[in-house]
């Protein structure tokens, strides 16, 4: 499934005691060679369970943001040579089983990223989220495909895998320490031409997953509507190559 390549899931955790371990149990056996996990200086347990599953643990003295704990996570897993990396919240909201599918069409070369995608098969309401997260994720994503050029049908997800030339080409360390730091990953591979392929993925929306409120999706909104803009002007003053 992976030619070889080596597969290394990162999960970003902040007080993620109560849901860890069902989604580390729920991972399918040989799916990765090795699982990080960054503790975001967590209240609870978090660390003592992910040490308890044997898992190799980070944990910043202080909270830093969702944005700098996936920089720790990607960091470390470039440096233990990761090939493919796969992003996993450890809330439970995103299915582990998916990560094979998520890895094959990086494996086989097809694409650079791949999306876990909760907006294909029409049951991100029935299973839980929120009317105002539906309908601002639905506008976000119309309005940045056509700005981008793209056809994506989520650009918010948090479960996504990545190629290791990804990180190598993309100047991410300079990205945000906070929500919007997921989607000035996609924004800038979609300027590169990195290609970006996708998988149905029904998400959980449980009493312990993790979400943001009212007020942080506002603004995260606000901030992908900025950088769709600023993409766009990018490209459009981006100098044309030489003898045309």
């Amino acid at each position: 499934m992976t030619a070889g390549r080596k597969v290394i899931v990162v999960m970003p955790a902040y007080n993620a005691e109560l849901t860890l371990e069902r989604t580390y149990r729920a991972m399918p056996a040989g799916s990765a060679d090795e699982v990080v996990l960054t503790d975001d200086a967590s209240g609870d347990r978090t660390v003592e369970v992910a040490r308890r599953l044997g898992l190799a643990v980070i944990r910043h003295d202080r909270n830093r943001g969702y944005g700098a704990n996936q920089k720790t996570c990607y960091l470390e897993a470039l440096r233990r040579g990761a090939d493919i990396v796969v992003m996993l919240h450890p809330d439970y909201q995103y299915d582990p089983r998916l990560i094979p599918g998520l890895v094959r069409p990086i494996a086989e070369g097809r694409f650079d990223i791949m999306l876990g995608s909760r907006m294909t098969d029409g049951s991100a309401v029935s299973r839980g989220m929120p009317l105002y997260k539906y309908w601002g994720n639905r506008l976000l994503t119309a309005w940045q495909n056509a700005w981008l050029g793209l056809k994506l049908s989520e650009y918010h997800t948090g479960y996504r895998a990545y190629a290791r030339g990804v990180f190598e080409e993309l100047p991410y360390a300079g990205f945000s320490d906070d929500f919007i730091f997921d989607n000035q990953l996609l924004v800038a591979a979609a300027g590169r031409g990195l290609t970006i392929g996708e998988i149905a993925c029904p998400a959980r929306y449980e009493r312990d997953s993790s979400s943001i409120g009212l007020r942080r999706s506002l603004k995260y909104g606000l901030q992908v509507l900025w950088l769709s803009l600023a993409a766009r002007r990018r490209a459009r003053t981006k100098p044309s190559p030489p003898g045309r």
